[in-house]
């Protein structure tokens, strides 16, 4: 994985951090969850921007959204025990197949 793409993949591993993390924030009103939200929200927006430098935006963007995305749902549905039916499986298929298309074209 090149440098430009291993930033892309750490934006979207902070990007689940964050989006994550805002939920215990409670609505920013609870400081420390909501200190640390922002400083993987930094995190994440810096290895953006690094990736950014090198690869096209409407893919690194893409790329990020989808990451971030996959992550949270996973994440939900193995700790937080959420449901799983299959459509939800069949579009984060999609998604995956859409996010390594990205990769490989770009």
């Amino acid at each position: 994985m090149s440098g430009a793409w291993f930033y892309l993949f750490l934006a979207g591993l902070f990007e689940i951090c964050w989006a994550l993390g805002l939920k215990r924030t409670q609505g920013w009103t609870n400081f420390l969850p909501s200190l640390v939200t922002l400083i993987f929200l930094a995190a994440s927006m810096y290895f953006l921007a690094r990736a950014c430098q090198y690869i096209p935006i409407s893919t690194a963007y893409a790329v990020w959204v989808g990451i971030g995305t996959f992550g949270v749902v996973a994440v939900g549905v193995l700790l937080f025990k959420e449901p799983m039916p299959l459509s939800k499986l069949l579009f984060l298929s999609m998604l995956i197949v859409s996010i390594v298309g990205l990769k490989v074209t770009s």
